[in-house]
């Protein structure tokens, strides 16, 4: 093969190459443009409602997928404590509420069209009204099953159960007409006609109640998770009574609290209850694996539940009250860190939210657009959610009446509300 060959073939080598890469380039170009698409495509035809619970009423607010422009309904309630509101993943415009008060009792509430109308399912107004005109909160009455028992009080001392009111509705992913609640005192009671009538899943107070004791918020089931590959079985968690799980749809309970540590609160290293659990998490795609924030500690399991494994990492405190997945990465957490068990704000007054991409142990702060001075405000165990656009948007609210948005993960937040009473939940509902 002379030179010239040789060079020709070097050329046209060269140029096989190049033509290759303007290709590949492309390629990638068409794809990022064709997500790109998708993405703005997705973002305008979605809609995003959250349903915030204050301690003064309820309140929804909507944008579209852009998460730019808000606007504001409520207070809806006004003046009564909302602890908890969720929307049917059945029937997004199926929404229940919890309605209480320390004076007047428990209510709950139901909406049919998404937030605009509401009823008392099982209650007239009528019954929900005293002889002289004031609100009387006896609507979907809540009673224990069988004999009530005993738990234990503050002092350690044995304390009858008595039913306060709802502080968690968990919908049933498939039908509207089927919902959970937890109660303070900690009970689980489930309804399949719409909230109009609820019965106790009382095998739950069969695991081991008489050694629960009252947080210092109270002892109520704040957690309600719903495996969505397995429909018999539900996870809850208990404040302080520690993490259970059911395999059965709700007849019998478990335990699930190997590897939780709580030297200050139980003296024994192998409790399987008593443990004071601020909130579990799972993402759908991975049931079997769930993230904790614990009165101290972040942890996770891999299996269920059967054995719990510390990732609080480099958190500057691994004390706080939500726990997060991102929708679109299943290994991708938040937490906000708050100062102690009595100081509860942020540390050195910097509201920040932490996200690990590696399923804890490797934390990273979240700042941009958050208060880096002199915040001192407190963000609740259901007052965090997150939507399932592709670009997963982050929601919590605060003590302080803050609600925040990041629509991009994480990596930057606005403030949606400024000024509204304290929140006390967050849900979010992607409506497309």
């Amino acid at each position: 093969m002379g030179f010239a060959d040789g060079h020709q073939r070097a050329n046209l080598s060269g140029e096989s190459h190049f033509y290759k890469h303007k290709v590949d380039v492309a390629v990638a170009y068409c794809s990022w443009f064709n997500f790109s698409v998708r993405n703005q495509q997705e973002q305008a035809m979605s809609k995003i409602r959250l349903l915030v619970g204050t301690k003064k009423g309820a309140f929804i607010l909507t944008a579209d997928g852009k998460r730019k422009n808000w606007k504001v309904s409520g207070p809806h309630f006004a003046g009564w404590e909302m602890y908890h509101l969720k929307g049917s993943p059945a029937d997004p415009n199926r929404i229940y509420a919890s309605q209480t008060s320390g004076w007047f009792g428990q209510i709950i509430q139901r909406s049919d069209d998404g937030g605009k109308t509401w009823n008392t399912p099982g209650s007239s107004p009528e019954e929900l009204k005293s002889d002289g005109g004031m609100p009387k909160g006896e609507s979907n009455k809540f009673v224990y099953e069988g004999e009530v028992g005993k738990h234990l009080w503050y002092d350690g001392t044995q304390h009858p159960w008595e039913f306060k009111r709802i502080w968690h509705i968990e919908p049933s992913l498939t039908d509207p007409d089927t919902a959970y609640a937890g109660a303070e005192d900690a009970a689980i009671f489930k309804t399949t006609d719409g909230g109009k009538t609820w019965k106790e899943l009382s095998g739950l107070r069969k695991a081991k109640s008489n050694l629960w004791q009252p947080g210092a918020g109270g002892m109520g089931v704040h957690t309600i998770l719903l495996d969505p590959k397995n429909k018999n079985r539900i996870y809850v968690a208990i404040s302080a009574g520690g993490c259970f799980r059911t395999d059965d749809g709700g007849k019998t309970w478990k335990p699930i609290t190997k590897g939780l540590k709580s030297q200050f609160e139980l003296p024994d290293p192998d409790a399987e209850v008593g443990h004071c659990v601020h909130r579990i998490t799972l993402h759908p795609s991975k049931p079997d694996v769930l993230f904790m924030q614990k009165h101290w500690d972040v942890l996770r399991t891999d299996n269920a539940g059967e054995k719990w494994t510390e990732v609080s990492g480099n958190l500057p405190t691994d004390f706080g009250f939500p726990i997060d997945v991102n929708f679109n990465e299943p290994e991708t957490i938040y937490v906000v860190p708050i100062t102690s068990d009595s100081l509860h704000y942020p540390p050195d007054g910097k509201l920040r939210v932490y996200r690990s991409q590696t399923g804890g142990n490797e934390w990273e702060p979240l700042t941009k657009g958050l208060p880096q001075k002199n915040c001192y405000v407190n963000v609740l165990r259901d007052a965090m959610a997150v939507d399932s656009l592709d670009k997963c948007g982050i929601y919590f609210g605060t003590t302080g009446g803050q609600v925040y948005c990041s629509a991009n993960g994480g990596n930057s937040w606005n403030a949606i509300v400024h000024d509204l009473p304290a929140v006390y939940s967050v849900e979010v509902q992607t409506l497309k």
